[in-house]
């Protein structure tokens, strides 16, 4: 039993420090953070944690669905606070996403690569 909590623990550790490490003005969704952890396909994992953190120094808004959304309801309060927490920051957000992920997922190899216009 106490290895099983020394390993929730350590994968709990692992996934804050990922998002700690998130500079602000960017942000990652929850499968980048699990995949930075060591953790790949546990993107629920990070949702679970981040919504069991207290730390209130922890910049939990800067992980966002993986197509760019937040995941709250939009109009809840959590909603309200990271879309107010990201446009702080000079994140540009339109109808609650990220716009820069989401012309990032529209995005061909080239434009990646190119810089072509989308």
């Amino acid at each position: 039993m106490a290895a099983d909590n020394l390993e929730r623990h350590d994968r709990q550790q692992r996934i804050l420090a990922v998002v700690r490490n998130i500079r602000a003005g960017r942000t990652a969704s929850y499968a980048e953070v699990a995949q930075r952890a060591g953790l790949p396909g546990r993107a629920r994992l990070v949702a679970r944690i981040l919504a069991e953190n207290d730390d209130a120094t922890t910049p939990w808004h800067r992980v966002v669905r993986s197509d760019g959304r937040i995941a709250f309801p939009p109009g809840s309060a959590g909603f309200s606070e990271q879309q107010r927490r990201l446009a702080a920051e000079g994140v540009a957000l339109q109808d609650g996403r990220v716009q820069s992920r989401a012309k990032l997922r529209a995005a061909t190899l080239d434009q990646l690569l190119w810089g072509e216009e989308t």
